[in-house]
């Protein structure tokens, strides 16, 4: 094989090792000016949490998801801004999905806002608690 053919194959397998690279790199997102910061991951049990937050109008809209795959699940939730609570309640899974979303808009504290959305299933002990810094 010529040296011209090595380098364009040498070439090739970069870059596509590059765009390989890119693709798992999960995108981070910024606040204000309509972006918003999103979080994800696993429950104590299995089943999945999100948790999400952006500005509006002032204000953090804040959007928590429990994904279980299982309607019909109940969970007690909270929410809170620096450790105050915001809001709290009970929801129930529903739909194919086995899902409930709970939405909030809460003041914008000066500084940093440190969000954390918990949610527990009392028949099965299944903890689910998200983070993120808005």
């Amino acid at each position: 094989m010529s040296k011209s053919s090595l380098t364009r194959i040498a070439a090739a397998a970069t870059l596509t090792a590059g765009f390989a690279l890119a693709a798992t790199v999960p995108a981070q997102a910024s606040h204000g000016g309509g972006g918003g910061v999103q979080r994800s991951g696993q429950c104590s049990a299995g089943s999945q949490w999100k948790l999400k937050a952006k500005s509006d109008d002032g204000a953090i809209e804040v959007e928590a998801e429990v994904d279980t795959n299982v309607s019909g699940q109940t969970f007690n939730w909270r929410l809170a801004d620096n450790g105050k609570v915001q809001a709290k309640g009970q929801s129930t899974t529903q739909g194919a999905s086995g899902s409930f979303t709970v939405e909030r808009r809460i003041a914008n504290q000066s500084g940093a806002d440190k969000i954390v959305f918990k949610a527990t299933n009392p028949a099965n002990g299944e903890t689910c608690k998200g983070r993120l810094t808005f």
